[in-house]
């Protein structure tokens, strides 16, 4: 098949292409496989306005810029090479197997931001795979990044989402589609670990000083740089996985390959946000065991960054149980480094005052009294709720919920009503609004995905006429739903 062509102007976009500059052996070239016939879906102005493109003319074009198959001058597109853990088992060798990174662009704030094309065809790491994508998990990926960005989640985003005009072959064919992926960067714990299970400390060492000067330039402060790239990853993924578990979002894939350096929220495939509360909560299809279910992602978080700390032992201390030694203090120190970010959330739910000792104990009896309740309708309708009977049709355990309510009230902030509606939305991207937007744009109707859209991107304060976007999925609906990656 024809390969990409190199466009005659940049758009705007001012591309400086530090990853492939400064890593090599770290990727492989590559183009993007031709769509036959684009068509946009998608297009994120405001986004592009803040990468520093000049939108008008990205937009005239963009169907073949972001189908991958017209290039942006400074483009450089190649599969960048990662290994990882999946569901335990250590893979050596993952890589994009159907993605590009197409280059950093310098946005209008100074800062270097990644765009990726996904779904673009098969690379030398697709390991058998077709390395497209279909419409469907595009366009998921699209909301649900574009949502997480408007409820303040650090996180990846959608530039754009073009149909290619081919069909995919899954369990049926589907129609195809690449999504263009903005992100601080792609720098994951997988990529450390492709070079340490290979015994290339050389490039771990070249992979830690590039984190380092993108990332995370304050560890260069600390006594040992390495050591403080390692509790800056820690301290910035403890701050993210508090503000899932605040959501009731559950990544669904918190494989090592999909947690990166930066913080951000990255590959939404399975994910999905919780409805009734349950600590248990497992959607997607291949966690059959509940590995990354919501409860777990906490313990999770410390394994994976157990695993990047084992790639990084070399550069804590020349002498190994020196090594050892400097990891564990710090390993051991996550629990408690996640409780305090977990807590500062929950506080901020809760419209509590200060802090108090006993508020972990608050805080956990609330959620007692909330299990089987609508996570996210929990939390909204409390702010306002006169008294805790105002809540008893809609609490599954209303009694516990009322032995509980003088507590709260007594540690309350004065403008707790105010600081709730803050931070607790009213709208989430729901699984049947989210099920039913995505099944419409397959079928060639995007109105749907629009409305969508349009409403999870605004998450807090009612609106009216959006009610039914407010609420739970019907029992029969939510008692049998499973997300899938994708792949």
């Amino acid at each position: 098949m024809a390969q990409a062509e190199q466009a005659a102007g940049s758009f705007g976009l001012r591309f400086d292409n530090s990853y492939v500059r400064d890593l090599p052996g770290a990727w492989l070239e590559q183009a993007p496989r031709r769509a036959v016939a684009p068509k946009l879906l998608m297009f994120n102005r405001e986004l592009a306005e803040e990468l520093g493109a000049e939108p008008e003319a990205l937009e005239a074009r963009a169907a073949e810029v972001f189908s991958g198959n017209l290039l942006p001058d400074g483009a450089e597109p190649v599969a960048q090479a990662y290994a990882g853990h999946q569901f335990g088992g250590f893979s050596p060798q993952l890589g994009d197997g159907r993605a590009l990174l197409l280059g950093e662009v310098i946005d209008r704030k100074g800062e270097r931001r990644d765009i990726a094309l996904k779904g673009s065809g098969p690379t030398a790491f697709s390991r058998g795979g077709d390395g497209f994508a279909a419409v469907g998990p595009v366009l998921r990926e699209y909301l649900m990044g574009e949502a997480m960005a408007a409820l303040g989640v650090p996180t990846s985003r959608a530039l754009a989402a073009v149909a290619t005009g081919a069909q995919v072959l899954r369990e049926r064919p589907l129609p195809g589609a690449v999504l263009t992926r903005v992100a601080a960067s792609h720098l994951r714990i997988g990529t450390f670990q492709f070079f340490a299970a290979r015994g290339q400390g050389d490039m771990v060492k070249r992979l830690a000083d590039y984190a380092i000067a993108r990332h995370h330039p304050q560890a260069l402060n600390a006594g040992n740089p390495y050591l403080g790239l390692f509790e800056a990853v820690t301290a910035a993924q403890a701050r993210l996985v508090a503000r899932w578990m605040g959501l009731g979002f559950i990544h669904g894939v918190m494989n090592t390959d999909n947690m990166t350096i930066s913080g951000e929220t990255i590959d939404y495939g399975p994910c999905a946000f919780m409805e009734a509360y349950a600590p248990g909560t497992v959607f997607s299809s291949i966690d059959r065991q509940g590995r990354y279910a919501y409860g777990n992602q906490p313990q999770i978080l410390s394994w994976n960054l157990a695993r990047l700390a084992e790639t990084l032992l070399p550069l804590f201390d020349a002498d190994e149980d020196r090594a050892v030694d400097l990891a564990n203090a710090r390993l051991e120190a996550i629990a408690g480094q996640f409780r305090a970010e977990w807590l500062a959330v929950m506080r901020a739910k809760l419209g509590l005052a200060g802090e108090e000792d006993g508020d972990g104990a608050l805080i956990g009896d609330f959620l007692k009294a909330l299990e089987g309740t609508d996570w996210t309708l929990g939390f909204h309708r409390l702010a306002d709720a006169p008294d805790a009977a105002a809540l008893a049709g809609l609490f599954a355990d209303p009694d516990a919920l009322a032995v509980w309510w003088p507590r709260w009230q007594a540690r309350r902030a004065p403008d707790f009503a105010a600081r709730m509606a803050a931070i607790n939305p009213v709208y989430i991207p729901r699984n049947l609004r989210v099920e039913e937007a995505l099944a419409a744009a397959e079928a060639g109707d995007m109105a749907p995905f629009h409305a969508l859209l349009d409403v999870v991107t605004q998450p807090f304060g009612e609106r009216p006429g959006l009610e039914a976007y407010a609420l739970p999925a019907p029992q029969d609906f939510a008692q049998g739903f499973r997300t899938f990656c994708g792949t």
